[in-house]
């Protein structure tokens, strides 16, 4: 993934106004990110614990995307499994969260929304690439190697994305 400076990355949010968009806590020092090793820029708000973002290249740009997760009334069990439908990392329960996104557009205004099962912290560029592992009890182990895996990745997010932007595109 390219770099990304403020304006660029608060310029790119496709599901929230303009000044939503200016009031994002963003994810520390921009110029300290590993950005090579991403595919996507996933980020949990620090002032707002129901609030995550991702970045995620696009075309020739990048499109940003405000989540949201539901209010958890209770915590997750390291005996159950979830896995995160973008990298397939089996987690404890806990390690997955189901993210709603509204529709860019018209869609979003209207109430619309996409949803998603996706690592709770956001790392998933790092899971696939071996440099994160998961604390779940079981793990599946996968034929593919890294780079296969990036492939994936990267593929599931296009179809995120895609879904988010609906008749945007």
């Amino acid at each position: 993934m390219e770099a990304l400076t403020e304006a660029v990355l608060r310029d790119s949010f496709v599901n929230c106004t303009k000044g939503e968009a200016q009031r994002i806590n963003l994810p520390g020092p921009l110029d300290e990110i590993f950005w090579e090793q991403l595919d996507f820029l996933g980020w949990r708000d620090p002032k707002a614990e129901l609030r995550a973002y991702m970045a995620v290249p696009w075309k020739d740009g990048v499109v940003g995307i405000v989540l949201r997760r539901p209010q958890s009334k209770r915590g997750g069990s390291l005996l159950r499994s979830s896995m995160c439908s973008l990298c397939l990392t089996v987690h404890a329960s806990s390690g997955v969260t189901h993210f709603a996104a509204a529709k860019a557009g018209a869609a979003g205004r209207a109430g619309n929304s996409v949803g998603n099962y996706i690592c709770s912290d956001l790392q998933c560029s790092r899971y696939v690439r071996g440099h994160l592992r998961s604390e779940a009890a079981t793990t599946m182990e996968e034929s593919l190697d890294p780079a296969e895996k990036v492939l994936r990745l990267r593929s599931k997010l296009e179809g995120f994305v895609r879904s988010v932007l609906g008749d945007e595109l």
